[in-house]
């Protein structure tokens, strides 16, 4: 994901750029570059493919010096990674602009700069920004002006930061759609896509909010909102962590990283939606070509990401898009029927899954139409062997068992049941729904994370447990797999997940007082039919442990604990459903006093077959 770093200050600016670069790495990137306003009054660029450590290689070969400058680093959509698309874009080496999101009608708007006389020197949509404010700035002196006019010619969804070499202590930065915050220091002021980025240098911060553009000078700054009238922010207080790599205060990396999920699908989320729909091209024009021809889908994955899979293939056939969703490692060893006209998504939190790498490789050679990545990991061999990609901007997962990477691939899965849908009848109306079910996940899921103590009072019963069956239907039976796999995984309880109609079919010779059964219950179709099934459980003496939607009448009873969930759209209930189950196997393997971060046998990247 693209990494936005500004400042404008007394003291030289370079190590502070590179130095939020740095922090903002884990966003997944393929390019960085930065560029200040030197003592000479001009501006001076650098640009690296690569990681920032390539950029910071170059700067210390040749430094650059200068009290205003932004930097950046780039996740390509418009054009490929190489140094001439890669930010700061100039025009006419007097106006440098860093940018997150997508331009969409930047075509249009690069074909009449270009009758002005402009030329382009990158196959991004962001160096139209560029030419448009140098074209609106003119003769003028009102660099703020210039942006805002720049701006109301704008489509799509933007973080901006712009600088120019005849205001040398100005620094301009906009938002609409994408996050933008300002850092204040003393003397100093700051912009940056994250917080994170800047706590080096500050800990407080003013967020922008949609559609305010700033202009910030050394001792002092101003906020104009959308109708350009001047506007106060609140000032906010940051406690993060410097380190990175750090627990936050959390016992394990995988708590941590179950409570990072709200920030982690607010990210994945960033630019890629906007005024009740899907932002174009946000998966890029190869992408879009590819869903034009798209009759249907294979999903190849491993373990959790698997889970993710099945999960899409309802959302993707309830819109009537053919779904086959295959495990990798036996993808390779089938006659899988494909066709040209079979668009292949290949998903994975590292990119280096050696099974998912060799089932895609069998996909292009059974002639698939195309293969479409979803990743957490920008510079991963998946990222490199696919046609399109889309990061989940999960951040850095260091726990073994995946929490935020699986409900960000579910997140991005729901982006691309968007994309195609477009090519298979979805109306404005249904998109408009999606697109706002989607934009109340942080805070449902923000909600889910308040059962935590329940939870963890719950987890209790499961200490002499030697095994355990989960259930769900539809929607909810893939989140039960997952469930049960992140019980085994953390805890070496032996669990298993069953379509709950299955019951009957065998699993209930199982079922006693010693095989507690879990169950996810939302408010759906198929509701009532659970409830059925679930009595087939308590007739026989189980145990049950429900995670039940808040509008469902079950009462805890001798045999039945019932934990509520806040009212949840069913379109996004898999995802939400999921954390209590994450916060259920943690807390029972903290009690089991098994190494949570790193369970035995296990690996965060297989990349053996």
């Amino acid at each position: 994901m693209c990494g936005i770093v500004g400042a404008v200050a007394e003291r030289n600016v370079t190590p502070i750029l590179l130095e939020g670069l740095r922090r903002l790495e884990y966003r997944g990137y393929d390019s960085a570059g930065l560029a200040v306003i030197n003592r000479q009054g001009t501006l001076e660029r650098t640009r690296a493919v690569g990681k920032v450590a390539a950029l910071t290689e170059l700067l210390t070969a040749q430094p650059v010096r200068g009290s205003t400058g932004i930097a950046h680093t780039r996740w390509a959509t418009h054009g490929v990674p190489s140094e001439r698309n890669a930010h700061p874009h100039f025009s006419a080496d007097r106006i440098a602009v860093v940018h997150n999101g997508i331009i969409e009608n930047f075509r249009p708007l690069q074909d009449r700069l270009k009758t002005l006389g402009y030329t382009f020197s990158s196959d991004t949509d962001t160096e139209v920004v560029a030419h448009l404010i140098h074209h609106h700035l003119g003769d003028s002196t009102d660099l703020l002006a210039a942006v805002q006019n720049a701006l109301a010619e704008l489509e799509g969804a933007y973080s901006l930061g712009v600088i120019s070499a005849r205001h040398p202590e100005s620094l301009i930065a906009a938002r609409r759609g994408s996050p933008l915050v300002i850092g204040i220091g003393i003397g100093e002021h700051f912009i940056a896509s994250d917080v994170f980025a800047l706590v080096p240098v500050t800990q407080r911060f003013v967020f922008l909010e949609e559609g305010d553009v700033a202009e910030l000078e050394r001792e002092q700054f101003h906020i104009y909102d959308r109708s350009g009238e001047p506007v106060a922010r609140p000032l906010s207080y940051s406690q993060q962590a410097v380190d990175v790599a750090d627990k936050g205060g959390y016992r394990h990396y995988m708590l941590k990283e179950i409570f990072e999920q709200p920030q982690a699908v607010a990210a994945t989320l960033e630019g890629r939606i906007y005024a009740g729909k899907l932002v174009d091209g946000c998966w890029g024009t190869e992408a879009d070509a590819l869903f034009a021809q798209t009759q249907q889908v294979h999903i190849i994955a491993c373990g959790t990401s698997y889970h993710a899979g099945l999960v899409a293939r309802y959302w993707l056939e309830a819109l009537g898009i053919p779904c086959l969703v295959e495990i990798a490692s036996e993808y390779r060893y089938r006659p899988v029927v494909t066709t040209a006209q079979t668009l292949v998504v290949c998903i994975s939190q590292s990119g280096e899954t050696a099974d998912t790498l060799a089932a895609l490789a069998e996909a292009r050679n059974r002639g698939c139409l195309g293969v479409l990545a979803i990743c957490n990991v920008a510079e991963s061999s998946l990222v490199r062997a696919a046609d399109a990609v889309l990061l989940t901007r999960a951040g850095r997962e260091i726990g073994v068992a995946s929490t935020k990477a699986f409900t960000t691939q579910l997140t991005a899965l729901m982006l691309l049941n968007l994309a195609l849908g477009r090519h298979f009848g979805l109306s404005a109306e249904q998109e408009n729904h999606w697109v706002t079910a989607l934009q109340q996940l942080p805070v449902q899921l923000e909600q889910a994370l308040a059962l935590n103590d329940a939870v963890e009072a719950l987890a209790e019963q499961f200490i002499d447990k030697h095994h355990a069956l989960f259930l769900g239907r539809g929607l909810m039976y893939p989140v039960a797999m997952e469930g049960a796999l992140k019980l085994k995984e953390i805890s070496y309880i032996h669990a298993e997940a069953y379509a709950a109609g299955e019951l009957k079919h065998g699993p209930l010779a199982l079922v006693d007082e010693d095989m507690p059964v879990v169950a996810v219950l939302p408010n759906d179709a198929l509701l009532d039919k659970l409830l059925s099934n679930l009595q087939e459980v308590r007739a026989r003496g189980g145990r049950l442990l429900l995670f039940a939607d808040h509008e469902v009448a079950v009462q805890t009873d001798a045999d039945l604990e019932v934990l509520n969930l806040q009212a949840v759209a069913e379109l996004i209930a898999p995802i939400v459903f999921t954390v209590p189950l994450q916060l259920l196997a943690y807390h029972v393997a903290v009690l089991k006093g098994t190494d949570v971060d790193q369970p035995r046998n296990l690996a965060k990247s297989v990349t053996v077959e």
